[in-house]
C-alpha cells in the first residue's frame, strides 16, 4: 500500500511531536531491536525510530532492511530519524498514535 502525498504530510505532521521509540545502534539488528521494533509498531502504528550505525549507505541499508522484515512503510527519512507507519486494526487506541 503505497502512501498518497496527503496521507504523507498527515502522518509527518502527527511524527513531528513524536520521539523515538526505538534506537538501532553498533550492534544493528539484533533481535532484541526487531522483536521491540515489531512491538511498538503493534501497540503505536506510527512510531519515529533513531538509527546510529554509520555512514549513510550503511543507514540507509539499515532502514530498508527494517521496512522489509516488519512490513511498515516508511513515511520520512530525515538524518538519524526515520518515521514508520504499520497499520493495526486491533490496536489499542489509549497507545495508537493515529487518530481514531
Amino acid at each position: 500500500m503505497a502512501l498518497s502525498n496527503e496521507q504523507k504530510k498527515a502522518y509527518r505532521s502527527i511524527g513531528h511531536t513524536l520521539n523515538p521509540i526505538v534506537t538501532v545502534a553498533g550492534n544493528g539488528l539484533t533481535e532484541g531491536v526487531m522483536e521491540e521494533l515489531n512491538r511498538a509498531l503493534d501497540d503505536h502504528e506510527l512510531i519515529k525510530i533513531k538509527v546510529s550505525v554509520g555512514d549513510r549507505e550503511v543507514k540507509k541499508a539499515v532502514i530498508t532492511e527494517l521496512v522489509k522484515k516488519t512490513a511498515a512503510e516508511l513515511v520520512q527519512q530525515i538524518g538519524n530519524t526515520a518515521l514508520l507507519l504499520r497499520r493495526n486494526p486491533k490496536a489499542k487506541p489509549a497507545l495508537s498514535n493515529l487518530q481514531r
